[in-house]
């Protein structure tokens, strides 16, 4: 093998090693989809939110929910609160960057709501200032972080580390735990065959 296929190969041993030890934090991804469900079933809706590639995780996500993921049924209320560029660069200049998402929960989060919020370090202020308001909203809390589960860990309902350090790797499975919830939720929400 030359040397570009042996980090190939390495690389794919690595993200296939961390895929085999998401099974320890089955049962939060499960707490996950549960609350995603129960949130959707009583009218309520699912927001995300992150920084960088995690914004375009939170973007993929909430596109799973109001699209379709695996099956034909009608759309599931989701949003991620990082494409409206207009609301973020005022309330960022205004506010501070901390407070792109805190705000957009204030006025368009509701007691029931679910906000999924991605960050690798578990440290995003903007993420933790989301998190703070939406505890004092009612709005159920899901983190999904690194092995570091920083500041969103004592602000999350639950909590879903994935077991490595490295950002790449995390986000990698992190939207395979995306995945799984949406598909959970879509599983569960979708009307019954006839």
């Amino acid at each position: 093998m030359n040397n570009s296929t042996d980090v190939i190969v390495a690389y794919f041993a690595e993200t296939a090693r961390l895929m085999g030890r998401l099974e320890g934090i089955a049962s939060q991804v499960a707490q996950a989809a549960d609350a995603c469900i129960a949130a959707l079933s009583c009218g309520g809706k699912v927001m995300f939110c992150g920084n960088g590639g995690s914004a375009a995780d939170a973007q993929h996500l909430a596109a799973e929910l109001m699209g379709r993921f695996l099956y034909e049924r009608d759309p599931l209320p989701a949003l991620a609160l990082t494409i409206n560029t207009s609301a973020l660069t005022a309330i960022g200049n205004d506010y501070g960057y901390e407070h792109i998402f805190a705000r957009q929960i204030r006025g368009i989060g509701r007691n029931g709501d679910v906000l999924v919020g991605l960050s690798t370090s578990g440290h995003s202020a903007n993420v933790v200032k989301a998190f703070e308001v939406a505890r004092e909203m009612g709005i159920v809390t899901i983190a999904l972080t690194g092995a570091t589960c920083g500041a969103l860990e004592p602000l999350s309902d639950i909590l879903i580390p994935v077991p490595h350090g490295q950002t790449n790797h995390i986000q990698e499975a992190h939207i395979t735990i995306g995945h799984l919830i949406c598909g959970i939720a879509e599983s569960a929400l979708r009307p019954p065959r006839r």
